[in-house]
């Protein structure tokens, strides 16, 4: 069996190159990593890096958006089937329908969406910064696209703003029901302290004892009381939270995204060998979507 880690590594340091994976990606992907971490922390480190090659193992509009605010790097996405089915389902032409339908409102554009999608709106987020991007952004009415779900959570944190939500949502974190949480609690232990993705539907947010984004997810464990945990997110956070706090059980609903889990080591050595899957924006349009993801910095720490 051909030693990929070694060789990875190896042209790693050859190209100066630097891999940035998310938590849903497969372990040995974050092994392997020189940054693991959620969209928005990963956003973040993008534009500080030194390397000239960003390999980002994550699903493609991951990759986008690390074109998008590093245009003069060179990023490249080891396996081009890494695609968030969200991001289908919010169009430009859909999105400039609303706008004209919503003269006045600002769009705010969850990270899981297009470049085009992006260009038109005034302000991206991630689940870990909605809140302050919402709170912060100057209007109360504010169109929120694609994810629903994620929308009508932000929207009970400010019943001041009225927030329009698209009728997207993640597939993934959109198939878990309340009655699994139940049933799982019922079965091992009703006192395990429940972690949800606010991705998930509001039957199954009521039940958590924690609501947060994957690096909010995982910050909270080392904080809580607790030893024993139910995650209701994608299973590639086990990864990191076993890393993190070896002392503490961790109970998962065996979730999965299937686009996440498509690099394979393979795939992240060949990208960097060939320097294959370069993602390439057209300047205009990478232009226009940097100003909202340069606007969710600015309000995300305001």
């Amino acid at each position: 069996m051909k030693n990929y880690k070694g060789e990875i590594l190896k042209l790693k340091k050859e190209k100066n190159a630097a891999i940035l994976a998310h938590y849903y990606v497969r372990d040995e992907i974050q092994e392997l990593a020189d940054y693991v971490g959620d969209s928005y922390y990963l956003s973040k480190i993008g534009l500080k890096l030194d390397a000239e090659i960003i390999v980002f193992c994550g699903v493609s509009f991951m990759a986008e958006c690390a074109k998008i605010l590093s245009p003069h790097k060179k990023v490249l996405l080891p396996n081009t089937n890494a695609k968030c089915f969200m991001v289908e389902m919010a169009s430009k032409e859909d999105l400039l329908k609303m706008k004209k339908k919503y003269k006045n409102a600002k769009v705010v554009s969850y990270v899981n969406s297009s470049t085009e999608v992006k260009a038109l709106s005034d302000a991206c987020c991630t689940s870990s910064n909605a809140y302050n991007v919402i709170k912060n952004i100057d209007g109360d009415e504010i169109i929120f696209v694609p994810d629903k779900h994620l929308g009508s959570h932000i929207q009970e944190k400010f019943p001041d703003k009225n927030l329009i939500l698209w009728d997207g949502f993640c597939s993934v974190h959109n198939n878990i029901e309340a009655e699994d949480i139940l049933n799982y609690k019922e079965k091992f232990d009703s006192k395990i302290i429940v972690l949800v993705h606010p991705e998930c539907k509001k039957e199954v947010r009521n039940l958590a004892d924690f609501v947060g984004s994957t690096g909010q997810i995982i910050d909270y464990v080392g904080k809580c009381y607790s030893k024993e945990f139910l995650v209701v997110t994608e299973d590639g956070i086990l990864y990191e939270l076993k890393n993190r706090y070896p002392d503490k059980i961790f109970h998962s609903l065996n979730t999965i995204c299937d686009p996440m889990k498509s690099i394979t080591l393979e795939d992240l050595h060949n990208s960097l060998l060939l320097e294959k899957n370069e993602i390439t924006l057209e300047e205009s349009l990478r232009e226009s979507a940097s100003k909202s993801l340069l606007k969710m910095l600015e309000l995300a720490v305001k």
